[in-house]
C-alpha cells in the first residue's frame, strides 16, 4: 500500500472513531498522535520520500494531522458535555457531597474560647496533676481535717495512698504559687471529679477552669472588674453580673457570681428558673492563711481567685439541658458542633 493510500484509510478510521469516557479519548490521541501512533509512523515514513514525491505529499500529510488534532478536539469536547448516561436523573440543586468534617468537642471548644478571653488580659495557662496529695488538694487551702469535702462523699481516694483525685483545679494554683514568686496571673483549666450521683445537672468528672491574680494592693473591684469584662466577652456586652456573699475554705470574702441569663435576657425561663439569673462561679480573695502556706507574705501581697465549671458555661452557650449528653458521643449530637460559633 502506498503512502498515499495509507492516509487515505486512515482518515477514513478516524472519522468512525467515538469516544464515550475521556479514558477512550486519551487511547484515541495516543493511537492517532502519541509518540508511536499512526499519525506519527506516516511522518516518519515522509521523511524517506524522494523529493520530487514529498513536494505533491507534503500537503496531503498536513491535511491528516490536521484532521486528527480536529477529531480529537470533537470527541474530547462531545465526552466534556455529555456527561454521565443517567444525567437526567441528577438533581443539579443538590450541594455536593463531601468528606465528613471532624470537630472538637463542645467542652473543649468552650474550654478553648474561655481561655482565649482570659490570655488577652495577660493570664498564663498552669496545668498540674489529676491525682493530688492532700496537702495541694485540701491542706494548703484552708481545708480543715474534718471539713465535709473530705468526706468519702464527695472525693475519690485512692487506696493505700494518702492521694486523691483532685476535687478542683486549686490544687494547680498553690503549686504554682509555691514555685513562683508575685505578680502571679494565671488560669488552671482541667479536669476534676466529685463523688456524686450521675444526672442530669450533675457528673462524677466535669471540667473546671479557675483563676489567681496575687500582686501587691490587689483589690475586690479588680476581680470584679475582670469577671465583668469575662462575661461580657463570651456573652456579649448587654449581660451583668451581681455577687451574692458565699463561703469558700481559700477565699475571704468570698461570692457566688450571677450573671443576667443570656437566654431570655433577664425576663425568666426555666434555665435561670424564672428569675433573670444564672450563677456561673464562685470567687474571693484569697485567704491570707493561704499566701502564707505557700510562703507569701500576705502582709505585702493579696490576690483573688475564681472558679467555673466550663460544662455550665457550655450549657449558656449551646443550651444542652442534660450534662450527660457531653459524655455519650453520639454522634448525631457531637456531629452538631463541626461549625460552632459562639455569640457575643
Amino acid at each position: 500500500m502506498s503512502l498515499i493510500e495509507r492516509v487515505a484509510a486512515l482518515e477514513a478510521e478516524m472519522e468512525k472513531a467515538t469516544a464515550r469516557t475521556a479514558d477512550e479519548v486519551e487511547k484515541f490521541r495516543v493511537a492517532m498522535l502519541g509518540r508511536n501512533g499512526a499519525v506519527t509512523e506516516l511522518f516518519e515514513a515522509f521523511k524517506l520520500v524522494a523529493g520530487e514525491e514529498k513536494r505533491a505529499l507534503g500537503q496531503r500529510m498536513n491535511q491528516l494531522k490536521q484532521a486528527a488534532q480536529a477529531r480529537l478536539d470533537l470527541l474530547k469536547a462531545g465526552v466534556e458535555t455529555s456527561g454521565p448516561a443517567n444525567a437526567q436523573a441528577i438533581d443539579l440543586s443538590a450541594p455536593a457531597l463531601t468528606e465528613q468534617l471532624g470537630s472538637h468537642h463542645p467542652i473543649t471548644i468552650v474550654r478553648q474560647r474561655i481561655i482565649e478571653v482570659f490570655s488577652r488580659i495577660g493570664f498564663t495557662v498552669s496545668q498540674g496533676p489529676e491525682v493530688e496529695d492532700d496537702h495541694h488538694n485540701f491542706g494548703a487551702l484552708n481545708f480543715a481535717p474534718d471539713h465535709p469535702a473530705r468526706d468519702m462523699q464527695d472525693t475519690f481516694f485512692v487506696e493505700g495512698e494518702d492521694k486523691a483525685l483532685r476535687t478542683h483545679t486549686s490544687s494547680v494554683q498553690v503549686r504554682v504559687m509555691e514555685s513562683s514568686k508575685p505578680p502571679i496571673r494565671t488560669i488552671s483549666p482541667g479536669r476534676v471529679y466529685r463523688n456524686e450521683a450521675i444526672s442530669a445537672r450533675a457528673h462524677c468528672m466535669f471540667h473546671q477552669v479557675e483563676g489567681l491574680y496575687v500582686d501587691k494592693g490587689v483589690s475586690f473591684a479588680e476581680l470584679k472588674g475582670t469577671l465583668d469584662y469575662f462575661t461580657k466577652s463570651l456573652f456579649g456586652p448587654d449581660v451583668t453580673i451581681r455577687m451574692r456573699p458565699s463561703y469558700f475554705p481559700f477565699t475571704e470574702p468570698s461570692a457566688e457570681v450571677d450573671m443576667s441569663c443570656s437566654i431570655c435576657g433577664g425576663s425568666g425561663c426555666n434555665i435561670c428558673k424564672h428569675s433573670g439569673w444564672v450563677e456561673i462561679m464562685g470567687c474571693g480573695m484569697v485567704d491570707p492563711a493561704v499566701l502564707a502556706n505557700c510562703d507569701i507574705d500576705p502582709d505585702v501581697y493579696s490576690g483573688f481567685a475564681f472558679g467555673m465549671g466550663v460544662e455550665r458555661i457550655a450549657q449558656l452557650i449551646y443550651r444542652v439541658p442534660d450534662l450527660r449528653m457531653y459524655w455519650e458521643n453520639d454522634v448525631r449530637f457531637l456531629d452538631q458542633f463541626t461549625a460552632a460559633t459562639f455569640r457575643g
